[in-house]
C-alpha cells in the first residue's frame, strides 16, 4: 500500500532536482524547468498532506490551486522577460545578464 512517506520522497526528489537543475543550468528556460519542478515538489507535500490529513483535506489542495497559479504567472512573465533578453543579446545565457545590474 502507498503511504504518506512515498508521496513525501516523490516530494522531496522533485524538489531536490529542480534545486540541482537551478544550480546547473546556464540558461535561462533551464532555471525556469527548476523552478516549476521545485514548485511541483512542494504540490505533490500539500497533496499527500491533505489525503493523508483530515484536518487539512481542503486547505492542502487550495495551496496547491494557489501554487499552480502563481507558476503559470511566473512562468508567463519570465518567459516574456528571457525572450526580450534574447531579442538583445541573440543567446539566453544567464551569465550574459551582467549588464542588467543597477
Amino acid at each position: 500500500m502507498i503511504g504518506l512517506e512515498h508521496y513525501l520522497i516523490v516530494g522531496a526528489v522533485l524538489f531536490i532536482a529542480g534545486i540541482a537543475c537551478m544550480a546547473g543550468k546556464r540558461n535561462a528556460i533551464g532555471v525556469l524547468i527548476g523552478v516549476e519542478m521545485v514548485l511541483n515538489g512542494a504540490n505533490v507535500n500539500f497533496v499527500a498532506f491533505a489525503r493523508y490529513n483530515r484536518n487539512l483535506a481542503l486547505e492542502g489542495q487550495i495551496f496547491a490551486l494557489f501554487t499552480i497559479v502563481l507558476a503559470a504567472a511566473e512562468a508567463a512573465i519570465a518567459l516574456a522577460i528571457v525572450l526580450n533578453f534574447y531579442n538583445n543579446h541573440v543567446s539566453v545565457d544567464v551569465d550574459a545578464a551582467e549588464e542588467l545590474k543597477g
